[in-house]
C-alpha cells in the first residue's frame, strides 16, 4: 500500500511537470505565432498600400507657352541721305503678366551682313565723313512704320572702333522710347580716315 501511494505521487509529479512544460511551450508558440501574424499583416499592408500620389499643381509655370509668344522687330539703317533698308532682326519673348501688362524678355539680335552695295555706300560715307543712322519702330507689336526712334554715329567713329557696335534700347513695356547707338570709347576730332574691314561685330544692351 505504501509503495502504491508513493508510486502514485511520483507519477502525479511527473505529469504535473510535463503539463507545465507543455503549457509553457504552447504559450511561447502562441506568442511567436502572434508575432509572425503581426509582422506578416504589416508587410502585406505595406505591399498593398500604394505610395501617396503628388498633388497636381494648377499653378501656371512662368515658362508656360500660353503665357508668352515670340515677337520679332527689324532694325533698319541708312548711309547718309540714302533710304532706310533692313539691317538686322531682334527676336524676343513677349511676356504677359496676370494683370495684363506686357514686357520683352530673352532678346536676341541677328545682324545682316553688308551686301556689296552696302560696302560701296559705307566707303563713300567714310570719305564724306557722313553719318551712319539706325532706327527702330516705337511699338514692337505693330509694323505700321508710322513712328520711329533714331540714332546716328559718324562712320569714321565706327571704323575707329573696329566696327564694334553698341546698342542700348530704352523700353516701356512693348514701346521703344529711345535707342542709343555707337562705339565704345571717345571719337575725338579730327577723325583720321581709316580703311574699313568687314564684317561688323556688335554688342547691345536693352533697358
Amino acid at each position: 500500500m505504501g509503495f502504491r501511494c508513493g508510486f502514485f505521487i511520483f507519477c502525479l509529479l511527473i505529469c504535473s511537470s510535463v503539463a507545465f512544460q507543455s503549457d509553457e511551450l504552447l504559450l511561447d508558440d502562441d506568442e511567436f505565432e502572434g508575432t509572425q501574424k503581426i509582422q506578416y499583416t504589416d508587410a502585406a499592408h505595406t505591399r498593398s498600400t500604394p505610395p501617396p500620389s503628388r498633388p497636381t499643381s494648377t499653378r501656371r509655370r512662368f515658362s508656360d507657352p500660353d503665357s508668352d509668344s515670340k515677337v520679332q522687330f527689324q532694325l533698319e539703317h541708312s548711309f547718309g541721305d540714302s533710304d532706310f533698308a533692313p539691317a538686322g532682326l531682334f527676336t524676343a519673348r513677349l511676356k504677359t503678366s496676370s494683370h495684363g501688362g506686357q514686357s520683352l524678355t530673352k532678346m536676341r539680335f541677328s545682324r545682316d551682313a553688308f551686301t556689296e552695295e552696302d560696302r560701296k555706300k559705307f566707303t563713300t560715307l567714310l570719305q564724306e565723313d557722313g553719318f551712319y543712322t539706325v532706327r527702330l519702330g516705337t511699338n514692337v507689336l505693330e509694323s505700321s512704320g508710322e513712328s520711329y526712334v533714331y540714332s546716328s554715329v559718324k562712320s569714321r567713329c565706327l571704323v575707329r572702333g573696329e566696327l564694334d557696335e553698341h546698342f542700348v534700347i530704352h523700353m516701356d513695356g512693348v514701346n521703344i522710347l529711345a535707342i542709343n547707338y555707337g562705339t565704345p570709347g571717345a571719337c575725338p576730332f579730327p577723325r583720321q580716315l581709316k580703311l574699313v574691314s568687314f564684317p561688323f561685330t556688335y554688342n547691345w544692351f536693352c533697358s
